[in-house]
């Protein structure tokens, strides 16, 4: 089977649940091509399993007039099963005449559907999403299949690279620096619990108003920025507790790492997590922008060891039965081969 990606994303979850695709694909011997922007940090990941393209395809660029055509001669020359774009972006690179399936991945609610209208099947990794782009109009085919994590465990980072004692309570946080995300909100927790420590991972452009907010409340000493990490399962293996403040997630793919490092899981009620986790089972769940909210979550997790250990076992148990590399890359697997499969003609929409 032969698939041609197209994204253009920069450094996220999404990118992470893009680069454990491709290399799911590879091993069920897909022959995949993907264009990517230049100088990601994630290409070393997927330089084994793909042959890569690179191009930022910017609107005032000469590779916005050449990329597209190039793309046509590779379909017809190359004749792909499938021609996957991940986000509005990738879609707008999509040929007309592939010859194949055309599909566009949405891990987010899309304003508007122009950037789709050569997309024969919109694959969405939440039932929320599919049922959003339905209200919208979507005229065509509709699947939803969700994300999975690499459900390994690793070795935790030693406590020390980050300046934090062995025995300190340690709340994780990963993600881009975003207001969205609610990185502040974790400091303002953090800031009304004695002696817990806070580690964010990521990097964006609210680093500098984090780091000041930080300091204002005067935990500074007990919050680190860890910087973007290509893997950072060690720094989730470390913490005592993975926490996930966002007022928006589609999904939240950070939760599924956490699972996988067997680490109990305090979200917000943001539209991913009110979908998969249930409160009390397999994490906890507090309002979005509850800062006194997440504080009381975390204390309740330290002092209730049998919370904590049902949390675990609940959050490993949703991941393997929910979010499995083997279900996720077989639904793609089939949707790639469905055009083949019923002698070339599209997809009928849903």
């Amino acid at each position: 089977m032969k698939v041609m990606h197209f994204h253009f994303g920069k450094d996220g979850g999404a990118e992470r649940f893009f680069v454990q695709l491709v290399g799911a694909l590879a091993r069920r011997d897909v022959s995949q091509k993907i264009i990517i922007r230049r100088n990601r940090v994630w290409r070393k990941e997927i330089e084994q399993s793909a042959e890569i393209t690179q191009s930022n395809f910017r609107t005032f660029s000469l590779d916005r007039i050449l990329l597209p055509r190039a793309v046509r001669r590779t379909a017809r020359r190359w004749k792909p099963d499938a021609m996957f774009a991940w986000m509005p972006k990738g879609a707008r690179l999509m040929p007309s005449d592939a010859g194949c399936i055309r599909l566009a991945r949405l891990g987010d609610y899309p304003v508007r559907l122009d950037d789709f209208k050569n997309i024969d099947v919109l694959v969405c990794n939440t039932p929320g999403i599919a049922e959003h782009v339905k209200t919208m109009g979507w005229p065509r085919g509709v699947e939803v299949i969700s994300n999975f994590t690499n459900t390994q465990r690793v070795a935790p980072v030693d406590r020390k690279v980050l300046d934090t004692p062995d025995d300190a309570r340690l709340i994780c946080s990963i993600g881009r620096f975003v207001p969205r995300k609610g990185f502040d909100v974790l400091i303002r927790a953090v800031a009304q619990m004695k002696s817990t420590y806070l580690w964010i991972v990521g990097d964006g452009p609210e680093a500098e108003n984090l780091h000041g907010l930080a300091k204002t409340l005067g935990v500074e000493n007990r919050v680190r920025f860890a910087g973007w990490k290509t893997d950072p399962r060690p720094y989730v293996a470390a913490a005592d507790v993975f926490a996930m403040a966002s007022s928006h997630e589609p999904l939240g793919n950070v939760i599924l790492e956490a699972w996988a490092q067997r680490r109990p899981v305090v979200s917000t009620r943001s539209e991913g997590p009110r979908w998969f986790m249930r409160d009390g089972e397999n994490g906890l769940l507090v309002d979005v922008g509850d800062a006194a909210g997440f504080a009381a979550a975390f204390a309740k997790i330290e002092g209730d060891a049998v919370l904590a250990k049902r949390l675990i076992a609940g959050g490993e148990q949703s991941l393997r039965g929910q979010f499995s590399e083997e279900a996720v890359a077989g639904a793609y697997l089939k949707l790639f081969a469905s055009q083949r499969d019923s002698g070339g003609q599209r997809r009928a929409a849903a």
